[in-house]
């Protein structure tokens, strides 16, 4: 008899597009140096301070990802429906 993987349910979550780009555009702001030059990943010192929190896998490595961990899922889950949950800005008049 084999074993099946157990099916994890997600709760789907439409995001505001705009809001994100904007947050996107100010990260990009954040971390610009020579008149508007950018890094399209993110700046090693906040990668390794989320690991050293114990939100990510350790960064340093010559993978081009990393693993959010269950408290980072978490987090990382709770802060993206706070700042852009298409519909409960919606619900609360926030734009």
């Amino acid at each position: 008899m084999a074993c099946s993987a157990p099916t994890e349910v997600r709760e789907v979550i439409k995001y505001d597009t705009a809001k994100v780009e904007e947050a996107v555009l100010a990260l990009l702001g954040v971390f610009e140096f020579e008149s508007g030059r950018v890094w399209k990943r993110f700046d090693f010192d906040v990668m390794d301070s989320l690991h050293a929190k114990g939100y990510i896998t350790d960064p340093k490595s010559h993978r081009e990802s990393v693993y959010l961990t269950e408290e980072g899922m978490a987090l990382a889950k709770r802060l993206a429906k706070e700042h852009f949950d298409l519909e409960d800005s919606k619900v609360s008049g926030r734009s």
